[in-house]
């Protein structure tokens, strides 16, 4: 894989240009010294210079708290502070059914799987899977099917021009993109859910064991037919929100840069970039949001996510009712809210306060980073391989109007580009370039506050992993020979590794 921005982007790699953002071009000199700043490092004796403010400048202040991932960027202005504020009311708020006399409020579903961001996204943290009770919350399906028809998508005609090989899939024809496990009165919810577990024991060298749960997914009780034999469900869980708007402001080029798709170096690690179709600027763009880099922007995984998860009509998805599909009926003639002077459920103006808001929640600081164990651990992180994909360091652009993230030293661990991670991660349902083996790598800042913010330690996509100590040991595909390390090291050296990971 090639190491560093300096190295130059592949001939034969799309031309994916920054549409979202006013940059200010780089200078050749300025490229050189960021080069030698996100540089890996080889020395372990001491911290690296600014390593303990992961976000730069816009590193908040850590807190004990659970409030320690809904801060604003620390170097927001005054004025700018109050549209994160007002922002944070628009993501907390409960949308209720139509018709209300909450007039700014209605429009909820008809199917939904939660009534406000908030509910998913808990305390900006990181959702769990659903308990034996519980219904919607921060967690659902993915559906989609293989696509039986001859019309292609804008994605699909583009990457066809580049000769670049996916998967074709629609969702749902009855059940839509994802299972809606709630819904608004006189309208049945799609079904439910059901997570069944298996327990398989691995031996680590030292002589311990770790218990990994695999988990099988159904639904049951599926309320508009049966379900078709073919459906490709993928379970996601609501991943952390803190910051967004610095991964949004990493320059396309240097992303791109640390992808090496046919493995030309040989060293068994072979990112790919996603690329996504923008229905904002209408072109392809870098992926970046989501499980699988399925979204190129913030506002658009935020339209998407009102859409989808709530039932909220908005800009960039005008349809009142959400995910319904065309056989739903009773749903899509059921009342909305987007009859008044708003427009759409959400208009213009609010989901860009969203948007603004779930870009500037700022990164908590690093913890104890000059601790001899945490000095070790990083040492292991890297000799192991775990850097090859959680990139430590980024220098965001140069932004005209975005102050918080422009030329920000950040240290997200994380390369954005999808990686195969073997069988017992796959969810085996493409989406885009991805196949059903691939994720985009997760950012690891803020991560050992999981259980601070949000009070559990499930980790991964569908929150499987217990432990991070259980997340590792799921890796797979690119990640075997790395996580095979990590079995046979001795136990000191894995004990440092966590560590170390928990105080990113």
């Amino acid at each position: 894989m090639l190491i560093g921005i300096a190295a130059p982007v592949a001939a034969d790699a799309p031309v994916l240009t920054d549409l979202h953002l006013s940059v200010v071009p780089r200078s050749q000199g300025e490229a050189k010294r960021i080069s030698a700043v996100t540089r890996l490092t080889d020395d372990f004796s001491a911290p690296e210079k600014f390593e303990a403010k992961p976000a730069g400048a816009a590193t908040v202040r850590l807190r004990d708290d659970a409030d320690a991932f809904s801060l604003p960027s620390e170097n927001i202005s005054f004025e700018r502070e109050l549209d994160f504020k007002v922002g944070n009311g628009l993501f907390r708020k409960l949308w209720v059914s139509s018709p209300s006399s909450t007039l700014a409020s209605d429009g909820l579903g008809p199917l939904y799987n939660s009534r406000g961001c908030q509910n998913c996204h808990l305390k900006d943290g990181r959702g769990h899977p659903p308990g034996p009770d519980e219904r919607g919350g921060s967690m659902f399906l993915r559906l989609s099917v293989p696509a039986d028809d001859a019309a292609t998508t804008e994605i699909e005609e583009y990457l066809a021009g580049l000769g670049r090989d996916m998967t074709r899939t629609r969702p749902d024809p009855v059940y839509g993109d994802q299972l809606q496990e709630l819904s608004v009165q006189g309208i049945s919810a799609e079904g439910r859910m059901r997570i069944d577990y298996t327990e398989t024991t691995v031996e680590l060298s030292g002589g311990e064991k770790v218990k990994l749960r695999k988990p099988i997914y159904a639904i049951d009780d599926p309320a508009y037919g049966p379900l078709r034999d073919d459906l490709m469900i993928s379970p996601r869980v609501a991943p952390q929100m803190i910051g967004l708007g610095l991964l949004e402001a990493v320059p396309s080029d240097d992303i791109l840069a640390l992808a090496d798709p046919d493995d030309a170096d040989g060293d068994g690690i072979s990112g790919q970039a996603q690329i996504a179709w923008s229905s904002r600027f209408d072109a392809p763009m870098l992926g970046r949001f989501g499980w699988k880099a399925g979204m190129p922007t913030i506002e658009e995984q935020s339209a998407s996510a009102f859409s989808g998860d709530l039932g909220i009509s908005n800009p960039l998805h005008p349809a009142a009712w959400g995910d319904c599909s065309e056989t739903q009926t009773t749903c899509r003639r059921a009342p909305h809210g987007d009859g008044d002077a708003r427009g759409t459920e959400i208009d213009t103006e609010g989901l860009d306060l969203v948007t603004f808001y779930s870009r500037n929640l700022g990164v908590p600081p690093r913890r104890d980073p000059g601790n001899r164990q945490v000095l070790r651990g990083k040492q292991v992180f890297y000799q192991t391989g775990c850097a090859n994909c959680h990139h430590p360091k980024f220098v965001t652009a140069r932004l005209t109007d975005r102050p918080e993230q422009s030329f920000q030293l950040i240290w997200p661990y994380t390369d954005m580009l999808l990686h195969d991670m073997g069988e017992g991660l796959a969810d085996n349902r493409p989406e885009g370039l991805a196949n059903g083996r691939e994720w985009r790598t997760a950012p690891l800042w803020g991560i050992g506050l999981t259980k601070q913010v949000n009070g559990h330690s499930l980790f991964l996509h569908d929150g499987r992993a217990r432990s991070l100590l259980e997340a590792i040991l799921w890796h797979g595909g690119e990640a075997r020979t790395a996580r095979d390390k990590v079995l046979r090291m001795p136990p000191e050296d894995r004990a440092a590794l966590i560590r170390f990971v928990e105080s990113l």
